[in-house]
C-alpha cells in the first residue's frame, strides 16, 4: 500500500500531542494586525492574542496561505516523509479560501498524487477529520479507505458554541446564517453551529450558563441515544466555561475523554473572546 501523508490547515485546533503522535502536517492560516502579519499558532500564541483582542482598540483580519506556499509544502512533505500519496483536509469553503489555495497548489504540482477535502467544517469538526485521517494512514488503509471515512464522518460530526457577541463573527464577515440574528440578541447569547460548511444560528439565551447548558441539551438531543465516538471541548479565554461544560458532558453523555485545547487565534479573531465550542460524533 502507498504511504500516505497527511495535511491540514490550523484551524483544525488539534491539540500539539495529536499532531505529533499521528505525523499531522498542518499549515498556519495568516493574522494581520496593524502594520504586522502573524503565523497562526506559529509566530503568534493563542494567550498573546487573546490578551491583544481585549486590550487592542483595531480589529485583526486572516487570510489563507497563497496556492505557491502549499505547493512548497507538499513539496516538502513528501521529499521530508517519502509519501507517495497525500491526503489534505482542510477547513470549509464556505468559510475560508484555504480549500481554493490549497486545489490551486495541488495543480502546481503534477508529479505529486495529491487528494484535496473540503472538510465542510472548521475547528474540531475539521481535526476530527483529520485525525481519523492519520489514524488509518498510520494503520496502513489506502486512500480510497481514508476519503470513504472522512465522507462518513462529516455526516455525522457535530460542531456547536455559545459566543459573546456576534461583533467579530460580524466584522470578518464570518457570521453566514447567524446574521438573522443581528439586531435581535441585546444582552442575549447566542448558540451557533456549523451546517452546511457555514455559521448558523440555533438559539439565543438569557445568561451565559444557559447558553452552556444548550450546548449539552443540543448535543444529547442529536446524539439520540447512540454512544459518543469523541468530543472535545474548546474556548477562548474561559477555561472556567469549559471545565463546567466538561463536567456536565462526561455526567450527561457518559464519556470519559474529553479533547481539551484552546481555540486558535485564527478563529479566535471571528469568534471573540469567551468563546466555548463543544465538538463531537457518535459511534458510526
Amino acid at each position: 500500500m502507498p504511504k500516505i501523508a497527511v495535511l491540514s490547515d490550523s484551524t483544525a485546533n488539534l491539540p500539539a500531542a495529536e499532531v505529533s503522535a499521528h505525523e499531522i502536517q498542518l499549515v498556519p492560516l495568516k493574522i494581520h494586525w496593524g502594520d504586522e502579519t502573524y503565523l497562526d499558532g506559529v509566530t503568534l500564541d493563542s494567550d498573546t492574542f487573546y490578551r491583544w483582542l481585549e486590550q487592542r482598540t483595531d480589529s485583526p483580519h486572516t487570510s489563507q496561505p497563497a496556492s505557491g506556499e502549499f505547493a512548497r509544502v507538499y513539496r516538502d512533505l513528501a521529499a521530508r516523509t517519502g509519501a507517495e500519496q497525500i491526503v489534505g483536509i482542510f477547513v470549509s469553503s464556505e468559510i475560508s479560501g484555504t480549500y481554493g489555495s490549497a486545489v490551486q497548489g495541488a495543480a502546481q504540482c503534477p508529479e505529486l498524487d495529491i487528494t484535496v477535502i473540503d472538510s465542510r467544517s472548521v475547528s474540531m469538526g475539521l481535526g476530527f477529520q483529520v485525525l481519523a485521517a492519520a489514524r488509518l494512514a498510520q494503520a496502513g488503509a489506502g486512500r480510497e479507505e481514508i476519503v470513504a471515512r472522512i465522507r462518513a464522518l462529516q455526516a455525522e460530526i457535530q460542531v456547536l458554541f455559545a459566543v459573546d457577541t456576534l461583533e467579530y463573527l460580524r466584522r470578518g464577515g464570518r457570521i453566514g446564517r447567524a446574521a438573522r440574528l443581528l439586531g435581535t440578541v441585546l444582552n442575549l447569547k447566542p448558540v451557533l453551529a456549523i451546517e452546511g460548511g457555514e455559521v448558523t444560528a440555533l438559539a439565543k439565551v438569557r445568561s451565559r450558563r444557559k447558553s452552556l447548558q444548550t450546548l449539552v441539551d443540543l448535543a444529547e438531543r442529536r446524539l439520540a441515544g447512540r454512544q459518543l465516538a469523541e468530543v472535545a471541548v474548546l474556548d477562548i479565554g474561559a477555561p472556567t466555561d469549559a471545565a463546567w461544560l466538561s463536567e456536565q458532558v462526561r455526567m450527561r453523555l457518559g464519556v470519559a475523554e474529553i479533547h481539551r485545547t484552546t481555540i486558535t487565534p485564527v478563529l479566535g479573531a471571528h469568534a471573540g473572546p469567551h468563546t466555548v465550542e463543544l465538538a463531537f460524533y457518535p459511534q458510526l
